[in-house]
């Protein structure tokens, strides 16, 4: 994640935020909050929230999957645009930063929303799968450890319905997926995820430069 986007003048993103997000003050609290505390990097950009509740919108999204949600910013944004029937799934491995999410999601007054399941991803994912969940989802969110994003990424499309979003965070990877010195684990993922998809013919892809890098993948 990153706390702004990429590749922006400090002046520029200043007015991008000024003038184009919309925060409620439970949000601009969550994030302030989670500045003070180890890794405030991994929370996404608020103009990144934004275009997710945009993103909620156009797909009448009612179903909502989350693979890493860290304080739970970009569960809040997107719980806020869905209507009141909306659900969230989130998955994550943190008892200490989802009990912050918690906090802010029930002040918010969106905790009703969201279920949390705490437990390593892909067997959250595989058990939603043996739930007979497939198709269920109209938007997952991937933003959880590099090395099994190929591994996210499937699962996802069995569990979003066609017609709907994949979005990938950190697909930029701060500019190190074109510099041919990293050669870091998380740094050579990212790198053949995006060229996985970029082959992937079961969808539409797109790579936003927002954030620290935003893949959409429409799902044919």
């Amino acid at each position: 994640m990153s706390s702004k986007t990429i590749f922006m003048p400090d002046e520029v993103h200043a007015y991008l935020v000024g003038h184009a997000v919309r925060e409620t003050p439970v949000q601009r609290q969550l994030r302030a909050a989670t500045r003070r505390i180890p890794g405030a990097g991994m929370q996404i950009a608020p103009e990144q929230g934004a275009l997710m509740q945009i993103l909620v919108r156009l797909l009448g999204a009612k179903q909502y999957l989350e693979i890493g949600t860290f304080t739970g910013y970009s569960a809040l944004c997107v719980a806020l645009a869905m209507p009141p029937g909306g659900r969230l799934t989130c998955c994550d491995v943190s008892e200490q930063w989802t009990a912050m999410a918690q906090r802010y999601w029930r002040k918010a007054g969106v905790a009703s929303k969201i279920r949390l399941r705490l437990a390593p991803a892909l067997e959250t994912l595989d058990a939603l799968l043996r739930e007979r969940q497939a198709g269920r989802y109209d938007l997952a969110f991937i933003d959880a450890d590099k090395k099994n994003y190929l591994g996210y990424f499937e699962r996802c499309m069995k569990l979003v319905r066609r017609g709907g979003l994949v979005a990938i965070d950190n697909t930029l990877w701060g500019g190190s997926v074109v510099d041919r010195r990293r050669q870091d684990v998380d740094t050579r993922a990212i790198r053949a995820f995006n060229l996985r998809l970029r082959r992937d013919r079961r969808i539409h892809v797109a790579l936003v430069p927002i954030g620290d890098g935003l893949t959409l993948a429409y799902k044919r």
